[in-house]
């Protein structure tokens, strides 16, 4: 698998574990009350960490079977799946769905992964998908013409009935964000939020 192979060697040539959670995973799971969550590409595993240790109970996939260890490695209790999801999604419901920076250089029909993940979301669940909205100094991606969709257009890619799932969140925050290095610089965030309707 092309995928397995490309994550695999990003992540057997990293050198710490676990690191800080998502800023804005954090802000929108904080004020929720803890139920069953999924960490789409968990990758070095900060999010999961935090997921649990505030009480979610967590299943985090990649396609990577080294993040998936470390993460099992770190956190017994989180449930750690390999999944490539362009072929296969985890089993069971969950209240938070969290897409961090889920981009890819690779092909991924994000939208069917959205999709799928929005109905595997219980009445009431949220889908949050973070998105880079610019180029920072340390992307892979250094093409002055990259388009980032905006959280407008990846709601209507997904193309789910607004009746049965409303977005509530559509924006572009700015931040500082650290890089690798410690290098510093102002990043732009598109950031989408999908409720399921209530029963």
């Amino acid at each position: 698998m092309i995928a397995e192979q490309f994550w695999e060697k990003q992540y057997r040539t990293r050198r710490t574990w676990g690191g800080r959670a998502n800023p804005l995973l954090v802000e929108v799971a904080t004020p929720l009350t803890p139920g069953a969550a999924l960490d789409l590409g968990c990758g070095a595993g900060g999010d999961a960490l935090w997921l649990a240790r505030h009480g979610w109970q967590v299943t985090a996939v990649d396609v990577s079977p080294t993040a998936v260890e470390q993460v099992r490695a770190q956190a017994p209790s989180i449930t750690a799946e390999q999944h490539d999801l362009a072929v296969s999604f985890p089993a069971g419901e969950f209240d938070l769905i969290s897409a961090q920076y889920f981009q890819t250089p690779l092909p991924l029909d994000r939208a069917q992964v959205f999709r799928t993940a929005a109905h595997a979301l219980r009445p009431g669940g949220r889908l949050l998908v973070v998105d880079h909205g610019s180029t920072a100094p340390w992307s892979w991606n250094q093409d002055p013409d990259a388009h980032y969709p905006t959280p407008t257009e990846v709601a209507a890619g997904i193309g789910l009935d607004p009746a049965d799932f409303p977005v509530i969140r559509a924006d572009m925050p700015q931040r500082r964000a650290t890089g690798p290095d410690g290098q510093t610089a102002t990043v732009t965030d598109n950031v989408l939020l999908i409720q399921r309707a209530a029963a």
